[in-house]
């Protein structure tokens, strides 16, 4: 079942496996998306019968597209993610007495080691 929602999703949503991937342009990829999720906006609110029907969808489309892309992107990052702790900022070395001490490289660094 997973699969298939994922296989879904990709198909309709997802630029590097929907037909548009054979538009070399990521910017018009990108317009098209945004062109056709309009489009069903409007088939939509016609449907329904009114523009006002129509600012409603688009705005519910806007939640629930915006809702599953965090989704997605939070579970992708749980995935892939390196979660060891580290201060990228921190500085390589400290001052004592004036004197500059160079730090261990392969400190990954945090306050209360």
């Amino acid at each position: 079942m997973r699969s298939f929602i994922v296989d879904s999703w990709n198909a309709v949503m997802n630029h590097n496996y929907n037909p548009l991937k054979n538009i070399p342009d990521l910017n018009v990829r990108h317009m098209a998306m945004q062109i056709l999720a309009w489009m069903w906006c409007v088939a939509f609110s016609m449907y329904f019968g009114s523009m006002w029907i129509f600012g409603l969808t688009a705005i519910a489309h806007c939640f629930i597209i915006g809702a599953i892309v965090v989704t997605v992107a939070t579970f992708h990052n749980a995935r892939t993610m390196n979660w060891t702790y580290h201060t990228p900022s921190r500085s390589r070395a400290i001052y004592m007495n004036g004197k500059r001490i160079e730090l261990d490289k392969n400190d990954v660094g945090g306050e209360h080691e």
